[in-house]
């Protein structure tokens, strides 16, 4: 089961120190619509926000660096993973198997820091059902489904194979929009972006996110008294 962190230290620039709880934001998008990049500009933006790194078995990419993009092992590996329960979530796509580490979550969330999951429908679903009260999801859609093959040939790192497979895969994908908290369309990557730090400031500021509240509030109303 996945363990809700410990109330974490009262930040040190809020004059009322409230002890804010964490939370998990989920990003999820069809492949090319823009959810990589929208979440490096979270994390260039926000210092109170960390990426889960996923472990996977695919093979590792010219450009990446393993425990950065990725924590890259073999199928064994992964499968002992699953047997002993480090992992929230996990899931197949497109041949290989993706899936969140455990210990590393619960370490940043006891910590006070919200953590970022760049993961599918089928791992925000998981997630959710894990942690609901603390997960907070947001899928993006491509503006058209032409413009979204128009981005997955222009990165010229994929076969066209594989990009029609990525295609099929997109319309599966967005089936589950209705699954989420927000849903964005990606017309213009920063305005974008822009929407996803509003959402997740507001989300911030949820009545039920700041702890010490209550004890502010009755310590207000019996001053007055």
């Amino acid at each position: 089961m996945f363990r809700p962190a410990p109330s974490p230290t009262p930040r040190a620039d809020d004059p009322h120190k409230f002890k804010r709880r964490g939370l998990l934001l989920i990003l999820s998008s069809p492949s090319g619509a823009g959810k990589s990049t929208i979440s490096r500009k979270l994390l260039a933006a926000d210092a109170n926000l960390e990426m889960s790194v996923s472990v996977t078995t695919r093979p590792i990419r010219p450009g990446e660096v393993d425990g950065r993009d990725y924590h890259f092992v073999d199928l064994a590996r992964f499968k002992d993973m699953v047997a002993a329960g480090e992992f929230l979530e996990w899931a197949h796509v497109f041949g290989q198997r993706y899936g969140t580490p455990r210990a590393p979550v619960e370490a940043m969330l006891a910590q006070g820091r919200d953590v970022l999951f760049d993961i599918d429908w089928q791992g925000a679903q998981q997630l959710y059902q894990l942690a609901g009260a603390d997960v907070v999801r947001v899928f993006i859609l491509p503006p058209s489904m032409d413009e979204l093959e128009r981005r997955l040939r222009g990165r010229g790192t994929d076969s066209d194979e594989v990009i029609d497979a990525r295609m099929s895969r997109a319309a599966a994908e967005i089936g589950h929009w209705d699954g989420y908290d927000y849903v964005l369309v990606n017309d213009d990557a920063e305005a974008c972006f822009q929407k996803v730090q509003t959402i997740l400031n507001a989300e911030r500021l949820k009545r039920s996110r700041q702890g010490g509240l209550i004890g502010f509030v009755r310590n207000l109303t019996r001053a007055k008294d």
